[in-house]
């Protein structure tokens, strides 16, 4: 069979599985992989070389240098202190949230920043007697144009700029990225200040992250704490559990201020039913409430087995204490990594390398929570969806594409062509992973700038722009999935402030971006 009907068919197969939401993203992208060597269409090295490809390491890299940020409490700490400066006015408060969010983007990804801010904005926006569905869709809209700022703000960024190097153009620096995200940010506020208090809707939410000081209040009510004691702090912390059924702990003797069997965590309060257990003698039953204090590692090592339930669990509340254990190495690790990027001193993977390995290192992160922190997704996602743009190119599917493209458009200048590319990405970008549907759409584009004569920098720059616009759908990103439920948001919500920024991004992608770079 032909190479290039194999390659769409392959393509189009892909596209029915990720929209039918059935199929795991990874699962879908190795079938795309394995089918490609199965047919023949690339040999076994060409069909696994995603996995082993310096972007992917590059972006595996980032997700333990955001993990690292976000657990030792350096994104909870920027939120706390920025909004809590913003006072309790609506749109100084909402510029304030967007902005904040858009900067810790683009050196943390945009996963990490909005799942890191979303508590604090929702504590916040409750305290302001704003309802967080004004804030949230904001906050992942916002990150979306923060993206834009930076290299590290996106795997999309990663792939164009590789793709555009690989085109024998060159790959764009670290920053330069931000002569279209500022643009952007700045559109994306406007529209949002001027126009979000009536095309977001004033819902409640169906469910609210933990608040801290409020958890705090509680559990010295509950437990008849004294005011003033530190329950959750930077050195240590606390958490509640539930003796389990057949739990070890069953029949022991536990009261308040001994230690624990292990010796490194200390019983602040037992509970039967409500009431304290005052009795030395007494010894545990199934459904005891035990609150116990200890570091945050050695709370979330011991409370990880079959002998407890676990209220809330210590990963979780840690993040949310500003400036943790490590926090101030975190900062340094990530400054020079910043640095390494913007001087081009080493490749990007190299950079991303170092700086997950020195995390690991300084123990900001243990290597277990390395590994575990890696988004293994979007990292087969990637992998798997590469040896796609190779077959793309090595069969012809991609020249046929582009000349079909150039033939709809006819004789009209590049900037038509950019805008036929730009709309295709975005139409794909609501119903699949932005990131696949760049993969997909970079090599035609690097066809249609070579059938044109022109460079390809302005057709990969605007493709990360309408890769960014994915706002119509709570599908289209998973930032948009996360402020679903905080936000109480329903799918027909989105394309009512995502239909006006879609169309400032198409405008930004095929109007401004050739004035910076031009044809």
């Amino acid at each position: 069979m032909d190479p290039i009907a194999l390659t769409l068919g392959i393509l189009a197969l892909a596209i029915v599985a990720f929209l039918s939401n059935r199929v795991p993203l990874g699962i879908v992208a190795i079938g795309v992989s394995v089918a490609l060597w199965a047919t023949g269409v690339l040999d076994l090295g060409q069909a696994l070389a995603g996995f082993g490809d310096p972007t992917v390491v590059f972006i595996a890299s980032l997700f333990v240098v955001s993990e690292a940020l976000d657990s030792t409490g350096v994104t909870a700490w920027a939120g706390q202190v920025v909004i809590g400066r913003a006072g309790t006015r609506r749109t100084p408060l909402l510029l304030v949230v967007c902005v904040l969010v858009a900067v810790i983007t683009a050196l943390i990804s945009v996963n990490g920043a909005v799942a890191a801010l979303i508590p604090v904005v929702v504590v916040v926006a409750t305290r302001a007697g704003i309802p967080p569905s004004q804030m949230l869709m904001p906050l992942a809209f916002s990150a979306h144009a923060g993206s834009m700022l930076a290299l590290t703000g996106t795997p999309v960024n990663i792939i164009v700029s590789e793709t555009a190097a690989d085109a024998g153009a060159r790959p764009f620096g670290f920053f330069e990225f931000g002569l279209v995200g500022l643009p952007l940010l700045v559109g994306t506020l406007l529209i949002i200040a001027v126009f979000g208090r009536w095309l977001l809707p004033s819902r409640a939410p169906t469910s609210i992250p933990q608040d801290l000081a409020a958890l705090s209040d509680t559990l010295r009510r509950q437990y008849a704490i004294p005011d003033g004691t530190e329950l959750i702090g930077v050195r240590n912390g606390v958490t509640e559990v539930v003796v389990a059924p057949r739990s070890k702990l069953i029949g022991l003797r536990l009261f308040a201020g001994m230690t624990t069997p292990s010796g490194d965590l200390v019983v602040v309060a037992v509970q039967r039913a409500g009431e304290e257990l005052v009795d030395p003698d007494e010894t545990l039953q199934l459904g005891d409430t035990l609150l116990l204090s200890g570091a945050w590692d050695d709370l979330e090592r011991r409370t990880a087995g079959p002998d407890v339930l676990v209220v809330d669990r210590p990963s979780g509340l840690r993040r949310a204490v500003p400036l943790g254990v490590g926090a101030k190495r975190a900062i340094v690790v990530l400054a020079l990594m910043v640095a390494l990027l913007a001087t081009g001193l080493v490749p990007a993977a190299i950079a991303g390398l170092l700086a997950a390995s020195a995390l690991v290192l300084l123990k900001v992160v243990t290597p277990t929570r390395a590994y575990r922190s890696i988004s293994w997704t979007t990292v087969v996602l990637v992998a798997g969806m590469i040896p796609l743009s190779t077959a793309f190119v090595q069969t012809g599917a991609a020249d046929l594409v582009a000349r079909t493209l150039l033939d709809l458009v006819g004789d009209a200048s590049p900037t038509v062509a950019l805008l036929a590319v730009c709309v295709l990405t975005m139409v794909l970008g609501q119903l699949i992973s932005n990131t696949a549907t760049v993969l997909i759409v970079a090599p035609i584009a690097v066809v249609i700038a070579g059938e044109l004569g022109v460079s390809v920098l302005p057709f990969m720059m605007a493709l990360a722009v309408a890769g960014a616009a994915a706002f119509l759908t709570p599908v289209a990103t998973p930032v948009n999935t996360m402020v679903l439920e905080p936000g109480g948001y329903r799918f027909g919500d989105y394309w009512k402030l995502g239909l006006p920024l879609l169309l400032l991004f198409l405008a930004v992608a095929v109007l401004y971006v050739p004035l910076i770079w031009p044809f």
